[in-house]
C-alpha cells in the first residue's frame, strides 16, 4: 500500500552492459498481471472444443503469449522490457496467420509490421538512455537529467510504439483487420491484454522517465484520445458485422483510458488503470460470446440474427449483462472506471470531460443497438430456430468474468486502494519536474 515496487527479483544477466533480469510489481501493474493470468486459462478452456486442428500447438502459442505479456508488465529493466515487448508479436502472428479467417495472412503481416516498425525507434532510445545513465534499470534512470530536446525525442519514440499498440488514433488501422481475422481466443487476448501494454507503457515509462515532455505533450495525447473516442464510436455505429463493432469499440474505450493518462491527475490515472482491466474483462467476454454464436451459425452479420432471446435465452442473458458492463451501467465494473476518469479529466480540462461524456452516450447507442438487432424482434431466420443454447463449458468460461463485473462495480475500493498509492508515487515524479512552458 506504500506504492513501492513489491516482489522484486534481480539477477545479473549481462553485467558488462548493465543489463539485469529485474522484475517487480506495484499497483499499476498488479491487476494487469492478474487479468493476464485470468484470461489465459479462460481462452484455453474455450478453445478446448472449438479449435479443430493442431490444438496442442495452439495452446502452446497461447501460453508463450501469456509469458511475454507477463514479462512486459513485470520488467523493470528497459532491455528486458523491450525483449518481452517484441516477443509478444511472434505467437500472436502465428495465432492469427494459422487459425484466423480467410484474410488471416494479410491481417497477421499487417499487425506484425505495424507494431515492429513502431518499436524500432524505442530500441534506439533505450540504448541512448543506457549510455547516458550507465544502466538500463528503470529505477536508476528516473531523475536522469537530459536536455529537453533529447527528452522530447525519447518521449516521442516511446509514445509512437505505445500509441500503435493501444492503438491511439490515427495509428489504429491494423486493429480491425487483426480482430476480425483472429480466432476467438486470439481476439480475447489481443483486446483483453495486448492493447493494455500500450497504456501501461505510457504510465510506466513515459511519465516517470520524461516528465517535462509528458507535461508538454499531454494536451496532444488528450486530443488524439478524444478523436479516437468519437471516431471509434461513430464507425462502430455503422458496422454490419458484430465482431467489427466490438473491434472499433475497443478504439473508443482505449481512447478513454488514454484520456485518463493524459489528464495527469490522480483520479484520471487511477481510473485509467482500472478501466484498462474493465475493458479487458468486458471486451474479452464480448469476443467470447461472438465466438460462441459464430461457432453455431458461421456468420457475424447483424442481418442474419434477431429474436435470439426466444431460442437461446441463456446466451442472450449473458450478452445483455456483458453489454451493460461495456456501456458503464452503475453497479457494474465499467461505470467505476469511466466515472473516475471523467472526474480526473474534468479537473484537467472540463471540455475534455464533455467530449468523453459524448463518447459514453455514443457507446450506449451502438452497443444497445447491437442488443436490439440480435436478441429482440421476430425470429425470422430459419437457421436460428435450431440454435443450441450455451453448454456447461461455455457457461463456466463466462461466469468468472460476470462475477468480476459485479465485484468491481460494487466494491471498487478493493482495487483502487491498491492502485492509488502507486499513482501517487508516479504523480510525485512527474510534478517534481517543472513544466517546460
Amino acid at each position: 500500500n506504500d506504492g513501492s515496487m513489491q516482489f522484486q527479483e534481480m539477477v545479473a544477466w549481462v553485467p558488462n552492459l548493465g543489463i539485469n533480469y529485474h522484475l517487480g510489481v506495484d499497483g499499476i501493474s498488479l491487476f494487469l498481471v492478474l487479468l493476464t493470468t485470468l484470461l489465459g486459462p479462460i481462452v484455453v478452456l474455450f478453445s478446448w472444443r472449438n479449435v479443430k486442428d493442431h490444438l496442442k500447438t495452439f495452446v502452446f502459442l497461447l501460453l508463450v503469449q501469456q509469458t511475454g505479456m507477463l514479462g512486459v508488465f513485470l520488467a523493470l529493466d528497459l532491455v528486458v522490457f523491450f525483449i518481452f515487448w517484441e516477443f509478444t508479436l511472434i505467437p500472436m502472428y502465428f495465432l492469427i496467420g494459422r487459425w484466423g479467417g480467410k484474410n488471416r495472412v494479410y491481417a497477421a503481416v499487417k499487425f506484425f509490421l505495424y507494431t515492429m516498425a513502431g518499436s524500432a525507434l524505442m530500441l534506439v532510445v533505450i540504448l541512448i538512455l543506457g549510455w547516458q545513465g550507465g544502466s538500463f534499470d528503470w529505477m536508476q534512470l528516473q531523475g536522469l537529467k537530459m536536455p529537453l530536446s533529447l527528452q522530447t525525442w525519447a518521449f516521442l519514440a516511446f509514445a509512437l510504439a505505445f500509441a500503435i499498440k493501444i492503438p491511439l488514433f490515427p495509428f489504429h488501422t491494423w486493429l480491425p483487420d487483426a480482430h476480425v481475422q483472429a480466432p476467438t481466443a486470439g481476439s480475447v487476448i489481443l483486446a483483453g491484454v495486448l492493447l493494455k501494454m500500450g497504456s501501461y507503457g505510457f504510465m510506466r515509462f513515459n511519465l516517470p522517465l520524461f516528465p517535462e515532455s509528458t507535461q508538454l505533450y499531454a494536451p496532444l495525447l488528450a486530443f488524439l484520445a478524444m478523436v479516437g473516442i468519437i471516431y471509434g464510436a461513430l464507425v462502430a455505429l455503422v458496422q454490419k458485422d458484430v465482431k467489427s463493432l466490438v473491434a472499433y469499440s475497443s478504439i473508443a474505450h482505449l481512447g478513454f483510458v488514454m484520456l485518463g493518462v493524459a489528464s495527469l491527475t490522480k483520479q484520471g490515472l487511477s481510473g485509467a488503470v482500472l478501466q484498462g482491466v474493465n475493458h479487458g474483462l468486458a471486451t474479452g467476454a464480448l469476443f467470447l460470446m461472438v465466438g460462441m454464436i459464430y461457432d453455431r451459425r458461421h456468420t457475424r452479420l447483424f442481418s442474419e440474427y434477431g429474436g435470439l432471446w426466444k431460442q437461446i435465452p441463456v446466451w442472450s442473458a449473458f450478452f445483455i449483462i456483458v453489454v451493460l458492463a461495456s456501456v458503464g451501467l452503475p453497479g457494474l465494473n465499467g461505470f467505476v472506471g469511466e466515472f473516475t476518469i471523467l472526474v480526473g479529466t474534468f479537473q484537467a480540462n472540463p471540455w475534455w470531460a464533455a467530449v468523453a461524456t459524448l463518447g459514453v452516450i455514443l457507446a450506449a447507442w451502438y452497443l444497445l443497438t447491437a442488443v436490439r438487432k440480435m436478441i429482440f424482434g421476430p425470429l425470422d431466420e430459419e437457421k436460428n430456430g435450431s440454435l443450441l443454447d450455451l453448454n456447461a463449458r461455455e457457461i463456466a468460461v463466462l461466469v468468472p468474468l460476470v462475477l468480476l463485473f459485479f465485484f468491481i462495480g460494487l466494491y471498487p475500493n478493493f482495487f483502487l486502494d491498491k492502485i492509488n498509492p502507486a499513482v501517487d508515487v508516479l504523480l510525485q515524479t512527474v510534478q517534481s519536474s517543472p513544466p517546460p512552458f
